[in-house]
Formats: structure tokens, C-alpha cells, sequence
């Protein structure tokens, strides 16, 4: 009986208990959507956090950049001021020495006639083509820095410490050589025999400075007035060069053979380069022909060292073997040079040729 009872008590339970652990719709989603508005809050912190990070690694590494390039702007200005502070200090140490020894050891035989007081007429032939030895008594020079074996301070060319390729270079455009000391000693990196005055055949290195940079407005130009372009001339015959020139006061030449490119270029007191010219004939396969010419074979060569009469220098095509020039085709160039035969140098890149060239037949 007690047994029965208690199973009917369950019995009439069961309904109770079950709708008790029923768990309300809304609350089941409840739980999951708080969780994850949680995580996403999470999230979003990290990745500001994380790009507020990468923004300040950017800020620091381009504040280095510009520290590292301020540093090397720095580094090479310091260096640029040692070394000209190095070489003016160089050239007053040189200058004391010298004026401190007037007349000292230079008037005694002391270079055996190499200098002798003056140089005594292009060193009276005391070194035979090498180098003079310094003095061994200074750089008595009194002052002359024509004399000087110093470079003065007041010649050296700042720019030429920059390569050219600061800011966007041009396509194609290569570093410059550079130098603090307007590259006085240059040619000890060459391996090349100096020039020294000669024609060296094998090729050499040549100190001397270029000189005057012709201006601008008097730049020079040439153009053949006989024969002219397209002419015919009689074969073996000889036959007149006229070539009219502006610009070049003519008929300075030196001796090629001791003085080649061994001084540097002068202009006269109105600016016109001091010069004179050369025409050179070379034959060819034909007058279309687009065969580059080898400039060691050539039919005519003559050095105009003549003073031009009225603005014209003139020669005649012949020698002691021959009459003209063959039959066949020619072409006929101008080659205009300072006095010590070097070419002339303008003040501009971009100008019309200084020289001329004409084309023509010999039949």
C-alpha cells in the first residue's frame, strides 16, 4: 500500500519537474550573443593596438633615414672642409718657405742650370724631357705663382668634389671623376707616360690645364669656299683650298714636336681664341657611302699656319710627288685648333660644329 502511494506521487510529479528544466527561447540565445559581443570588443583593442604599433615602428624607422642621411651630409661636408683646409694649409706652408729664402740655393748652380735664378730659358735643357726635380731650396718663386709648384688656393674648383648625380639624373648619365685638388696629380694614376710636348703615338697623360673656355658669342666656325660640297675637281691636277673662318685670330702655331698640347688655350684681349687651322682630305668608296673612314689614312694633310687674308685661309692640293688628288670620291674636313694644336673649347654643350666638311669628286 505504502509502496503504491509513493509510485503515484511520482507519477503526478513528473509533469512538474519536467516543465521546470524547460529553459525560456530568449534565454538560450542570450548566453552566446554576450559571449561573443565580448570577443569582437576583444578583437577590434588588439588590431588597434596592433596597427597603432606598426605605425610607430614606420615613425622611427623613417626618423633613422633621416638621422643616417643627415649624418652623411654631414660626414662629407666635414670631410670637403679638411681637405681644402688641409691644402690651403699646404700652399701657406709652401709660400712661407719660399719667402722666407729669397735668393737662396736657386742662384748657385744648385739644379746645374735646371732653374739657375728664372728657369733660365725653359730650363736650359737641364732635365732632357723629364720632370723638374723641386727646388732644393724652396719654392723661391718671390711671390710669382707662374713660377709656383704649389696649387693656390685661389684656383681650386669646389665643384669638382661633386660626381654630378645629386637629385634625379638623367638617364644614362655616369658619375664624374672628383677632386679636392683640381686633379694636380692626376696622371700618377694612369700607368701613362706624360705628354711633355711630344706626339706619343702609344697614347699619354697629359697635365697640363685646358686654359681659356671660349665664350659663347665667340665661339668659331668655318665653312670650305673652294671646293664646295658636290664640286668636281680635275684629277692629278692641283687645285686651291679656300676655307673661310670667324672667330679665330690665325696663324699662331707652335712647334709641334716639342710643344703639342703643352700650354694651355688663349684668347686675344676681344675674346677670339688665339689659333690657327689644318684641312685634311680622305678618300672614300664612294660619296654615298656610309663606311666610317679609318683617321690614320689620308690623302692630304696641311696645317693652314698662315694669318687668314680677309677672313680666309687658303692652300693648294700638291707636293713634291704628286699633282691633286686621284680620281675617285673625297671628303675634305676642317680641323680649327688653339696654338699648341689642341681642339677649342667653347663655353656651351650644345653648339653648331666649329669645323667644316664638303664632300666632292676628282675625275
Amino acid at each position: 500500500m505504502k509502496l503504491t502511494s509513493a509510485v503515484s506521487a511520482i507519477v503526478l510529479l513528473l509533469p512538474v519537474l519536467a516543465q521546470a528544466a524547460v529553459v525560456p527561447r530568449g534565454a538560450t540565445a542570450l548566453i552566446p550573443r554576450q559571449r561573443g559581443g565580448k570577443d569582437g570588443d576583444r578583437k577590434a583593442a588588439e588590431e588597434k593596438a596592433k596597427a597603432d604599433a606598426d605605425k610607430a615602428k614606420a615613425d622611427a624607422d623613417k626618423a633613422k633615414a633621416d638621422a643616417d642621411k643627415a649624418k652623411a651630409a654631414a660626414d662629407k661636408a666635414a670631410a670637403d672642409k679638411a681637405a681644402a683646409d688641409k691644402a690651403k694649409a699646404e700652399a701657406d706652408k709652401a709660400k712661407g718657405r719660399g719667402g722666407g729664402r729669397k735668393g737662396g740655393n736657386q742662384n748657385g748652380g744648385n739644379q746645374n742650370g735646371g732653374q739657375n735664378g728664372g728657369q733660365n730659358g725653359g730650363q736650359n735643357g737641364g732635365n732632357n724631357g723629364a720632370p723638374p726635380p723641386p727646388p732644393a731650396g724652396g719654392n723661391n718663386n718671390n711671390g710669382d705663382p707662374q713660377k709656383s709648384l704649389t696649387l693656390d688656393p685661389a684656383v681650386i674648383q669646389a665643384g669638382l668634389a661633386q660626381n654630378g648625380q645629386n637629385g634625379t639624373p638623367e638617364p644614362g648619365q655616369v658619375a664624374s671623376l672628383t677632386s679636392n685638388n683640381n686633379f694636380i696629380n692626376f696622371c700618377l694614376t694612369t700607368g701613362k707616360a706624360l705628354t711633355n710636348g711630344k706626339q706619343v703615338i702609344e697614347g699619354s697623360c697629359n697635365p697640363t690645364p685646358m686654359g681659356v673656355i671660349v665664350a659663347q658669342a665667340k665661339m668659331p666656325s668655318a665653312k670650305f669656299v673652294s671646293p664646295k660640297n658636290g664640286d668636281t675637281v680635275k684629277a692629278d691636277t692641283a687645285f686651291d683650298i679656300k676655307l673661310a673662318v670667324k672667330n679665330m685670330q690665325t696663324g699662331n702655331f707652335v712647334n709641334p714636336n716639342t710643344n703639342y698640347f703643352a700650354a694651355p688655350a688663349q684668347v686675344n684681349n676681344q675674346g677670339v681664341i688665339i689659333a690657327h687651322s689644318h684641312v685634311v682630305i680622305q678618300k672614300l668608296p664612294s660619296l654615298d657611302t656610309t663606311e666610317v673612314p679609318d683617321p690614320k689614312v689620308f690623302q692630304f694633310f696641311k696645317g693652314l699656319n698662315s694669318p687668314d687674308q680677309g677672313g680666309v685661309l687658303t692652300t693648294t692640293v700638291t707636293s713634291a710627288q704628286k699633282q691633286g688628288v686621284p680620281a675617285g670620291a673625297y671628303r675634305l674636313c676642317s680641323i680649327n685648333t688653339a696654338a699648341n694644336h689642341q681642339p677649342i673649347l667653347v663655353a656651351v654643350a650644345q653648339h653648331g660644329s666649329l669645323d667644316d666638311c664638303v664632300y666632292f669628286t676628282a675625275k
